[in-house]
């Protein structure tokens, strides 16, 4: 849920139910790196309440457009880490497997 100005689209704080630092964490840090932010913090209004609420202000654009912006950069960062450590994790496999390996080279 986004709680904004109807008069300044450029800030707005976002409600996220079922999120936590986690999420929150990660998306201030990609909001942090756009240019267009001015601020942005995030608050957990109660540790038993599984909610987020994300602030922003940006210099001009829509705060909605820059969030989902950002929220596609951690995508992409995810997609990323996800691909380097399914990667690293075969070539340990390979590599343990080639090492592990008894071979008796006098047959």
């Amino acid at each position: 849920m986004e709680h904004g100005s109807l008069t300044d689209p450029s800030q707005s704080t976002f409600s996220l139910v079922d999120e936590d630092h986690t999420f929150a964490n990660a998306a201030r840090f990609t909001l942090n790196q756009d240019p267009r932010t001015k601020f942005c913090g995030y608050s957990i209004p109660h540790p038993s309440d599984n909610r987020v609420n994300i602030r922003i202000q940006t210099t001009g654009d829509a705060a909605k457009d820059v969030f989902n912006d950002s929220c596609q950069d951690l995508m992409v960062i995810c997609q990323h880490v996800r691909s380097t450590f399914d990667k690293a994790a075969v070539d340990f496999r390979m590599s343990k497997s080639v090492n592990g390996m008894d071979i008796d080279s006098k047959n």
